[in-house]
């Protein structure tokens, strides 16, 4: 029997562009259903890719707390939300949802 050699994925390495952010975000969005710490936890991975300092700047926000909020453990206000969407040049929308 071989050894296979695993290593961890994180999202954040292949988040390089708007567009690859967007559709990240997107598709977070969309498996999530009522999870809303799956929606942080990706929020978190795309911090992660532009840069938690530069966003705990933008947002007003303290980095650790950031890094808290967004972990995937973290129970974030929509505040904290909305102010890190709007400080990654994000937008939410709405959509009529088809069951």
């Amino acid at each position: 029997m071989s050894n296979i050699k695993l290593t961890r994925w994180d999202s954040a390495e292949y988040l390089r562009t708007e567009e690859d952010i967007a559709a990240y975000l997107d598709a977070c969005m969309e498996e999530a259903g009522d999870d809303a710490a799956f929606i942080g936890m990706a929020l978190g991975n795309i911090a992660r890719a532009r840069g938690m300092t530069q966003l705990a700047r933008d947002t007003g926000l303290g980095r650790e707390s950031l890094y808290k909020a967004l972990s995937g453990e973290g129970n974030p206000s929509f505040a904290t939300i909305l102010k890190v969407v709007n400080a990654l040049g994000l937008r939410l929308h709405a959509e009529i949802a088809h069951s």
